[in-house]
């Protein structure tokens, strides 16, 4: 299928159906990695979801790409740049409506899938803007509050179903960071599944296969 000219560059796999709006799924890779990542998923997702995997905005040489840069400081640690993030969930944000015209989308069922970083923009689209999500797949990493818009709290949260998993032995994003989500999305009124796996950072063939039951039943 020959790709539109969007905003961000990406990968697509059209939809099994002929006479419908199809649901879609949008997948963001994680640090320093590309479109074609979680694109290698798609064969295994459901027919019915137009599968559109984006690559970040920024280059993370060597090869890979970016949403946001995480900086290396011997007095501060590790530590994200915010400014970035925020700037590419506009770009989503912006992305995902383009789609929606130019594929003729289902624009009451989009699910973002995320893994790591990719993760982190996937829940701050979706707590930001609830209104244009319903589903979330967040795989290996976290909500970090300061993406999110102010007033976040204040957003109807109700129709959305999100899926998250870690790994237990994860040296990348610890545990303990996922485990901070559940208690956020019962404050919130989110229908969740939270799972954790004996790896590390990835995703394992169970966990693959768990996500998968979990949004055929979804969309």
């Amino acid at each position: 299928m020959t790709t539109a000219p969007l905003s961000l560059h990406y990968l697509i796999r059209p939809s099994s159906l002929q006479n419908a709006k199809p649901p879609a799924i949008f997948l963001f890779h994680g640090y320093g990695s590309n479109e074609e990542d979680l694109f290698s998923f798609a064969p295994e997702l459901p027919e019915e979801l137009c599968v559109i995997s984006v690559r970040a905005p920024y280059p993370a040489p060597p090869f890979g790409f970016a949403w946001y840069a995480i900086n290396f400081n011997a007095d501060f640690g590790k530590w994200s740049d915010v400014t970035q993030a925020k700037s590419s969930i506009k770009k989503i944000v912006t992305f995902i409506k383009e789609a929606i015209e130019v594929y003729d989308l289902d624009a009451s069922s989009l699910t973002l899938l995320g893994f790591s970083q990719g993760t982190v923009l996937s829940l701050a689209v979706a707590l930001s803007y609830p209104n244009l999500i319903r589903n979330v797949v967040a795989l290996s990493g976290y909500i970090d509050e300061n993406t999110l818009t102010p007033d976040y709290k204040e957003n109807d949260h109700s129709h959305l179903k999100i899926y998250v998993s870690h790994g237990q032995v994860d040296p990348v994003i610890p545990l303990s960071w996922a485990q901070r989500t559940p208690p956020l999305l019962d404050k919130l009124g989110i229908d969740y599944a939270f799972e954790e796996y004996p790896t590390g950072h990835g995703v394992s063939q169970q966990n693959f296969y768990s996500l998968r039951t979990w949004l055929k039943d979804k969309i």
